[in-house]
């Protein structure tokens, strides 16, 4: 199992920026689709975006389209997410974890990856 620990959360104005960084343990990171959820108090867990495995196809749900951008580097076993334009609603913990495969579980609007134990994760949290 890939090992996963997410960092590059803080606190952050409205209208702010973050940048979200995802580094994995482990030779089988460019085997798999990547991808970003999160969870506010009280919410479900919400699959953000995901990556495929090569970096050529990006998926994002409607909330985050056109302010987030997910990307990878896999030479650096590394997963980013970078967060412009933040807004109240964006405060949560954030996770990265693997897909399945290398193709992303993208349906219903929505990232579905398979449900496994989560890092520590890192806090996002926007001020008005």
């Amino acid at each position: 199992q890939v090992e996963l620990v997410e960092s590059g959360g803080g606190l952050v104005q409205a209208g702010g920026s973050l940048r979200l960084s995802c580094t994995a343990s482990g030779s089988e990171f460019d085997f798999y689709a990547m991808g970003w959820f999160r969870q506010a108090p009280g919410k479900e867990r919400e699959g953000l975006s995901c990556i495929t495995s090569s970096g050529d196809r990006t998926y994002y749900i409607d909330a985050v389209k056109g302010r987030f951008t997910i990307s990878r580097d896999n030479a650096k076993r590394t997963l980013y997410l970078q967060m412009n334009n933040l807004k109240l609603e964006d405060t949560a913990m954030y996770y990265c974890a693997p897909d399945g495969g290398p193709q992303c579980v993208f349906f219903s609007g929505s990232w579905h990856p398979p449900r496994r134990d989560l890092g520590q994760g890192t806090q996002v949290t926007v001020s008005s």
